[in-house]
């Protein structure tokens, strides 16, 4: 059975993000071996620890997170093979809500868990599943969180068993698509006699393609104002409350910034941070100190930022 709840830890910084060279994995004789010689999994052969996301002070440095799917797409590699993503994890093993709904947010966890595929130059085909059995917060005080991954060579009918609804969905869009491409052929004719008519009529040039504006890319004060605001929105609505004080949290984590809105966006999240702790039950159940973080994040708005609700809010909690 793939699926393992047990969890063992690791130290962190042992785990780096080097690159890996393909030809350095020749030697492995199987995938398997590469779990177990790479330690992929802790040494009791349970779930091991990666860090996902460094906080807002480290925001450039890559997370450990895919750390297994790098490895084994690197033997693969090392075999001539193809490696592909065959399913996305759907995050089942993380008992915790708020932990799983924080962590569908990541990139890295929706590219670097699921099952992979890989179909070897000499005919062979493995699949391995990484999966995430847990998440948390560092014990240290900074903002890095971390997933517990456990990874296993699978066969085709633990995949079926394991995503099934995934498989279903697939076929259902499949099925669809070639029901459209049916309709699509039975008005080819009708539709090419129709395109040969309207070029005829249309006499006038065509206007020149303009290049597509690249898209911008938001800065830190923007991303923090856009995540104040959408938690602020959300809480006062009463709807997506986990969400809400989750974007409130990496909103406050960004710090104080520099610019015009700096101030308010994060004294305005800490204060909804704060609000969250003592009065969202499906959030602050993550934190077996609620109360006193909250009060930590109150304290220090008050002090540094003479915030009138902070000082009032600390007031009503005494």
């Amino acid at each position: 059975m793939l699926w393992v709840g047990s969890i063992g830890f690791a130290l962190h910084g042992c785990t780096t993000m080097q690159s890996l060279n393909p030809n350095s994995f020749n030697h492995y004789a199987s995938p398997q071996e590469v779990i177990n010689q790479k330690g992929l999994n802790s040494a009791n052969g349970k779930a091991k620890e990666y860090v996902y996301d460094w906080g807002p002070q480290k925001k450039n440095v890559k997370a450990e997170s895919l750390i297994p799917k790098q490895n084994m797409s690197s033997y693969c590699q090392a075999k001539n093979g193809k490696f592909i993503q065959l399913n996305k994890s759907n995050l089942s093993q993380v008992k915790n809500v708020w932990s799983r709904k924080l962590l569908a947010t990541y990139s890295s966890i929706k590219q670097g868990t699921g099952v992979f595929q890989c179909s070897q130059a000499d005919g062979q085909r493995w699949m391995v599943a990484i999966e995430p059995v847990s998440e948390r917060k560092s014990n240290d005080r900074s903002e890095t969180r971390l997933v517990s991954l456990y990874t296993a060579i699978i066969g085709p009918d633990e995949r079926r068993k394991n995503y099934n609804k995934q498989e279903e969905n697939v076929a259902k869009k499949v099925t669809s698509s070639k029901a459209k491409a049916t309709t699509t052929k039975s008005n080819a004719k009708d539709e090419a006699k129709k395109e040969v008519e309207t070029k005829k009529e249309a006499k006038a040039k065509e206007p020149e393609n303009k290049p597509a504006a690249k898209p911008v890319a938001e800065t830190s004060q923007q991303i923090q104002m856009r995540l104040y605001v959408n938690a602020r929105r959300d809480l006062n609505a009463g709807k997506n409350q986990v969400t809400a004080c989750n974007n409130a949290q990496r909103a406050y984590s960004y710090g104080k910034l520099n610019g015009a809105n700096a101030n308010r966006a994060y004294a305005e999240s800490g204060m909804l941070v704060a609000k969250c702790l003592t009065s969202v039950p499906a959030y602050s159940k993550s934190y077996p100190n609620a109360n006193a973080r909250a009060k930590g994040i109150l304290q220090n708005l008050a002090t540094n930022y003479n915030h009138a609700g902070a000082k009032n809010m600390l007031n009503r909690m005494k």
